[in-house]
């Protein structure tokens, strides 16, 4: 893996009706914020949208401006306002399956049996990488573990960057 020279950027959205309607603040949203500036990502957001097509086209206008990474939290569930994992396939090229199962998966050994009911995804959109985590600050600290040890590497992989080599 490169080794950037400036920090990745990252952006953060919030998919939530009532906190784009200003009836609560949202709280998960910065801890998204505070855990990818932990990991040395150079971080935009909190953008709070209504769900639905205003993820959309924030999520376009994220890869419009070449954010190596986009987290979006909220939106996952089965309601039918949820509507972020449809957003996200709408802007991606390319699915990575294999987050959004870990992502449950985490949520299921962590004591959380409604993790199963999240549809969030994953999906590569040009050269961007944006992962959907569930709308609870719990979710959103879990999702930063989950995903800590390999997001620098995914980013890095969708701009085109090696695999490390092993020393022969």
């Amino acid at each position: 893996m490169s080794t950037p020279t400036t920090p990745l950027r990252a952006l953060v959205v919030v998919a939530s009706n009532r906190a784009a309607a200003g009836v609560y603040a949202d709280r998960g949203g910065p801890v998204l914020v505070e855990g990818l500036r932990a990991l040395g990502f150079a971080v935009d957001g909190p953008q709070v949208v209504p769900d639905g097509a205003p993820v959309e086209e924030a999520l376009r206008a994220a890869v419009a401006a070449a954010y190596s990474v986009v987290l979006t939290t909220g939106g996952t569930g089965l309601s039918p306002t949820d509507r972020t994992p449809e957003a996200t396939r709408a802007v991606g090229e390319r699915e990575v399956p294999g987050i959004g199962e870990a992502l449950r998966a985490d949520g299921v050994r962590r004591g959380v049996p409604t993790a199963l009911l999240s549809r969030g995804t994953a999906v590569v959109a040009g050269r961007t990488l944006v992962v959907n985590v569930a709308g609870s600050t719990g979710a959103c600290r879990d999702a930063l573990e989950v995903l800590g040890p390999v997001l620098a590497h995914a980013a890095d992989q969708v701009r085109g960057g090696d695999h490390p080599q092993a020393e022969p």
